[in-house]
């Protein structure tokens, strides 16, 4: 069972607030129910993201040029920093092309994919739960057989959840 205030925990209650009880996890719904922003613009390919606050208001930028599962980890992963880190994304400081120099900003690099630095397990963490509720892994599992050698079910997840 997990801890109180834990990423998972977190993204659980999140889950809670509009009620949502079924696969695909609705990211930019909850993102909007947040009264956050998604921007899709193109960036480099190592960049998949990246969440900063202007004026009080969350904009979560995605990698427009990504696949759109990826996407959905992305809005999700920065979600959990909106979440988690609030107050890191108001005081950090990131200079990019196509964001202006004076917003804060955490983004989703390649450091972050590394798993070393802990908001961003946190971030990850929070997105796993997100996209893929514990519940509702549970529920799907439930009955099924699996034969290593057959792909068939962990396809039916992926396309139930939307994950990849």
């Amino acid at each position: 069972m997990a801890k109180p205030d834990t990423p998972h925990v977190r993204a659980r209650q999140l889950l809670n607030r509009p009620g949502i009880q079924s696969a695909p996890t609705p990211a930019e719904r909850i993102a909007k129910a947040l009264n956050a922003q998604v921007r899709f613009s193109p960036f480099d390919d190592e960049l998949s993201g990246m969440i900063y606050v202007k004026d009080g208001v969350p904009i979560i930028g995605v990698n427009s040029l990504h696949h759109p599962l990826r996407q959905r980890f992305t809005i999700a992963h920065e979600l959990g920093h909106l979440e988690l880190h609030r107050e890191m994304i108001e005081s950090a400081v990131h200079v990019d092309e196509d964001f202006p120099a004076n917003f804060p900003a955490l983004m989703r690099d390649p450091k972050s994919a590394t798993g070393t630095e802990r908001i961003e397990i946190e971030a990850n963490e929070f997105a796993a739960e997100l996209l893929m509720p514990e519940a509702l892994i549970v529920q799907a599992l439930i009955g099924k057989q699996f034969d290593i050698e057959d792909d068939r079910p962990i396809e039916e997840l992926e396309k139930r959840f939307r994950v990849s």
